[in-house]
């Protein structure tokens, strides 16, 4: 299997990009994390993301604040799918990372997802490797069954305090 490759442009970011651990782990999907950042250390986030296909991965996810130019920058240098956290910060409340991560010209997309997403960047990571990856189909299938049974036990809890 393909594995996933995360990058923080700071360790600040952890707290938010360990929802995307928790749902990788759960759905048994190996990934790497690194941090890296467009900014700081440009040249190692270049060399990351062009010898990334080389290194096993199939998707990269990229989280970052403020500037946000993490994920753009990756995706410069693969053509690998790479995903957007755009992280929320104190100044603007995460807009300007939308912004500036969900902003890319033609030919270099990065999918973005809600500002502090990263559940559902690394539900999108692993969709993409699960296209040709029938085990993670199925492990991802099981997944939302249970999403929706739990779901669907909550509207009966509710059914059952509030309709008299």
């Amino acid at each position: 299997m393909k594995k996933v490759g995360v990058v923080l442009g700071s360790d600040s970011d952890l707290p938010v990009v360990s929802k995307a651990f928790d749902v990788l782990d759960a759905l048994g999907v190996p990934y790497e994390a690194h941090v890296l950042s467009a900014h700081r250390t440009p040249k190692e986030a270049s060399d990351f993301a062009s010898s990334a296909r080389d290194n096993g991965f199939g998707a990269l996810i990229a989280a970052a604040g403020m500037a946000a130019h993490l994920a753009g920058a990756l995706a410069a240098n693969t053509t690998l799918p790479v995903i957007g956290i755009p992280v929320k910060s104190a100044t603007f409340e995460g807009l300007d990372a939308l912004l500036s991560t969900v902003q890319m010209p033609s030919g270099i997309p990065v999918a973005t997802v809600a500002v502090d997403g990263a559940k559902n960047a690394a539900y999108l990571a692993a969709e993409i490797l699960a296209v040709s990856d029938e085990e993670l189909r199925l492990r991802l299938e099981r997944m939302r069954r249970e999403e929706h049974d739990k779901a669907l036990e909550k509207d009966a809890q509710i059914q059952k305090k509030y309709n008299k």
